[in-house]
């Protein structure tokens, strides 16, 4: 099971914050650092020193970490234009030496779209979908050929499709809940199918239908990653776990219903009941970024007693 750790900087983080736990990630052997990709706080407080953007915070961490994958969960189509996500993507992999995964959604959160006049239409589901195929089109299309795309949303005329990324292919990330067609669209363009923040009981059925748009398409479902996002606080006991639920504002009965929370032996049980549901790998969305002693505990107790 790939343990990756999933942070929140829109709620209140500096570069510097960030580096700090993507260099912590990196040193304490998790397999990878993602971040959101917001531009306002949620919730209470106020988001200081405010936000930070994706695709720019994760160019600098190329440069300055070395083995761990580097992504986001997810990017919205509402805040670049397809080309240019390719470009900046495609650059950031090179910065990195062929680290970088994108994680691509509709986006939601009308709020900060109206702080920051970006415009959001009312349907987006068409976006993704055009988006994923002119991302992925403009990165496989042979250097000297040139990539055409006429949509109801984008066109692109005789583009170079240039650059190209360091490998040979970027992971793609597509999740929801949906029943219909987020499967059909992970099963056509994705390596990663992704749950974000899950009833438990509903992972496996939500994995099946997957399965069988991959099956729909002639596509073998075992090339996909299976993924979830969950919150993560936990303690050495139940104070210092408590202490960490009350850090992020959440109660620690919530948490253990919901999350990765409590001991390390109940998270241990934890995920281990995930992978026996099919999940491969689990994002830790973790809330305090300044709580590197969390990141150490997880490393430390519950990493190693993974099955």
């Amino acid at each position: 099971m790939r343990l990756r750790i999933f942070t929140e900087p829109q709620q209140g983080a500096s570069y510097d914050d960030i580096l700090a736990v993507a260099q912590a990630t990196e040193a304490l052997g998790f397999d990878a650092f993602f971040r959101s990709d917001h531009y306002m706080v949620m919730g209470d407080g106020g988001g200081l020193p405010g936000p930070t953007d994706a695709w720019t915070t994760l160019a600098g961490l190329a440069r300055e970490t070395s083995r761990i994958r580097l992504g986001t969960l997810v990017s919205s189509v509402t805040y670049r234009a397809p080309g240019i996500l390719a470009i900046q993507v495609a650059q950031v992999d090179q910065m990195s030496g062929g680290r970088v995964e994108l994680g691509l959604g509709t986006g939601w959160f009308e709020k900060e779209h109206l702080a920051y006049g970006i415009p959001f239409p009312a349907k987006r589901f068409g976006m993704l979908e055009e988006q994923l195929e002119i991302v992925t089109g403009l990165w496989e299309t042979p250097v000297g050929d040139r990539y055409d795309f006429t949509g109801e949303h984008y066109t692109l005329v005789v583009s170079p499709a240039l650059p190209k990324p360091a490998q040979q292919r970027v992971p793609v990330i597509v999740g929801g809940g949906g029943a219909k067609r987020t499967p059909a669209l992970a099963a056509r363009f994705a390596t990663e199918f992704n749950l974000p923040f899950p009833e438990f009981a509903d992972i496996p059925g939500k994995f099946a239908g997957v399965r069988a748009a991959c099956a729909t398409i002639g596509r073998d479902p075992g090339e996909l990653h299976y993924s979830v996002a969950l919150i993560a606080v936990a303690g050495r006991d139940e104070s210092e776990f408590a202490r960490r639920a009350a850090a992020v504002g959440r109660e620690p009965a919530e948490l253990r219903e919901h999350g990765l929370a409590g001991t390390a032996a109940e998270v241990v049980d934890r995920l281990g009941a995930l992978a026996e549901a099919g999940v491969d790998t689990v994002y830790l969305q973790i809330m305090d970024l300044a709580d590197l002693d969390h990141l150490d505990f997880i490393a430390r107790e519950v990493a190693p007693r993974l099955p």
